[in-house]
């Protein structure tokens, strides 16, 4: 069983390219450009749109929540935001987490962002937090976060078919997962 608290201190992750934040207000500007960002949406299936003052309110509550741990992806060359990760829906008694992740557009995908940040939140849930299980769910239109997340030890688990509409065509969701005791393979190349 894990803490309901588990992500009360949550730590800045470094890593070579980029480090995690815990999500504040100061981090504004690079999270609503990936929530305005047409292909971000798509790739994630986000129908939501969300107003200014919403996201301020959302970033500015981030250190209250401590059952959940939300990161600013911060590219260390600029100190710009390029993206967000995630781990939710904590289930104390499986000791298990959801993991999102989401890019601030296409300038910033095929970068590495994107494996590097699932490289450190995969090592800080099983390492620090003792957690056992990451699943997440990635739809078909979005290849390049499945790979992604197969380098980082991710398997396909099983497929939620026709669970996205969008533009007039259903997609499906492919299910995957990581246990802590999966073998993490080295990530060196962008994807």
């Amino acid at each position: 069983m894990i803490r309901a608290d588990v992500f009360r201190d949550q730590p800045v992750l470094h890593g070579a390219s980029i480090r995690l934040e815990p999500q504040e207000e100061r981090h504004f500007d690079g999270i609503w450009r990936m929530l305005g960002d047409a292909e971000s949406t798509r790739l994630t299936g986000t129908h939501q749109k969300f107003s200014e003052p919403q996201i301020r309110r959302w970033l500015a509550t981030r250190h209250e929540h401590h059952d959940r741990a939300d990161w600013a992806i911060v590219r260390r060359a600029d100190d710009v935001v390029v993206g967000e990760v995630v781990l939710n829906d904590l289930d104390v008694n499986n000791a298990s987490v959801n993991l999102r992740i989401g890019l601030a557009g296409p300038e910033v995908f095929g970068r590495g962002y994107g494996t590097e940040a699932t490289r450190l939140v995969v090592d800080y849930a099983f390492d620090v937090a003792g957690l056992h299980r990451i699943s997440l769910d990635v739809l078909d239109v979005n290849p390049r976060a499945r790979r992604v997340y197969e380098k980082c030890g991710f398997t396909v688990e099983g497929v939620h078919r026709e669970a996205l509409r969008w533009d007039g065509r259903w997609h499906d969701a492919v299910f995957m997962a990581l246990l802590s005791t999966d073998p993490r393979p080295s990530v060196s190349a962008p994807a």
